[in-house]
């Protein structure tokens, strides 16, 4: 199966864009221009977000998938049938396929495709922006699931600094540097969420790493260290509780002085298999050949945003392998990108037995 040219030239457009998060404005514009194009009402929200909205009625679907990409510079090119660049995978392969889908259509749907910024940083900001708009009927987040699978719970995620300060000292003075406090303190917080680590299902495990250190000497009157420490949080554990250990575990001690800030929380979140969306899905994926697998993920997505908001049926869906989520080799299958625009358009046309 191969997409038209149209929607092959859509999205390999949009990952030649370099959108790196918090830098995402020429893609924005190109994608809404794109949109336009296409017979989309398609404008650029207060949020930074490329907005698209085509087709009238009492039914409303959100598309939402992330513009933004971590950074990593990848040559895009066409490799028999993959297309291989930063981004395609995670995530502008699923936003492509949300507004070719869109882009014919269904008599009583109204869809809004929204292009987020920000999904690969702590602020999510297009997410929460949206988030304060009303509900729609249903919302499908872009995320690669496979063409055949629907995505229906991410764990939580909790990043937290921890800055230590004290007075300069000599490098032969005793005692232990400021480095090695920083990383016996790392080791007091590791321990404290070891606790919750030992769940038989991955997904249902507590994650703790040490994502970045720095350490050294700062204007030569105070030497400093940062940590920065990433929880992935499963269901049934409060990340408000994990602060709450980590700021008690970073006690002031003597000169050193500790200052825990909280830099990114969401919680885990999980929608029903049950809902009408999944059952759409399912129905679509089956007419297109497949049959539909249910995942769990362990990173994070805007639905950890939207669903506590929204609480409509949400799921997850995108073609790609997330296996090349931020990795130097990411590639998406275009006969998978196909396969998944048939399934959307499959999805929308039952969006519409909401009327009856």
């Amino acid at each position: 199966m191969r997409p038209s040219e149209p929607d092959i030239a859509l999205v390999r457009g949009l990952v030649e864009i370099p959108s790196t998060s918090r830098q995402e404005g020429d893609a924005v514009e190109w994608l809404v221009a794109r949109m336009a194009e296409r017979g989309f009402r398609a404008t650029v929200d207060d949020a930074g977000n490329a907005v698209g909205e085509i087709g009238d009625g009492p039914v409303q679907v959100v598309l939402l998938g992330h513009i933004d990409t971590v950074p990593g510079e990848i040559a895009v090119r066409i490799e028999g049938d993959e297309l291989v660049g930063r981004g395609a995978v995670d995530a502008k392969g699923p936003l492509a396929a949300f507004v070719a889908a869109a882009t014919q259509p269904v008599a009583g749907v109204r869809v809004t495709v929204v292009g987020a910024v920000e999904e690969e940083s702590p602020t999510s900001k297009g997410a929460r922006y949206r988030a304060t708009l009303p509900s729609p009927d249903w919302c499908v987040i872009g995320e690669p699931s496979g063409w055949d699978a629907i995505t229906v719970a991410y764990k939580g995620r909790l990043t937290i600094d921890v800055a230590l300060s004290r007075g300069a000292r000599h490098g032969a003075a005793p005692g232990p540097t400021v480095a090695e406090e920083a990383l016996a303190l790392w080791e007091r917080v590791r321990r404290s969420a070891d606790g919750h680590a030992k769940a038989a299902r991955s997904f249902d495990r507590l994650d703790c790493r040490l994502e970045g250190i720095t350490a050294g000497v700062g204007d030569g009157l105070v030497e400093k260290a940062q940590l920065r420490i990433g929880y992935r949080v499963p269901p049934g554990v409060d990340p408000g509780d994990l602060e709450r250990a980590a700021a008690s575990l970073a006690t002031n001690d003597g000169d050193m002085r500790v200052i825990v800030s909280t830099q990114g929380r969401e919680e885990p979140v999980r929608t029903a298999r049950t809902t009408p969306l999944a059952r759409a899905f399912a129905r679509a994926i089956a007419a297109a050949g497949g049959q539909t697998a249910f995942k769990e993920k362990s990173g994070t997505s805007d639905m950890n945003i939207l669903f506590p908001a929204w609480r409509c049926p949400m799921v997850a869906y995108g073609p790609g392998d997330s296996r090349y989520d931020h990795r130097p080799i990411e590639r998406l299958s275009i006969a998978d990108f196909a396969r998944s625009i048939v399934v959307l358009r499959g999805v929308l046309s039952r969006a519409s037995d909401r009327i009856i």
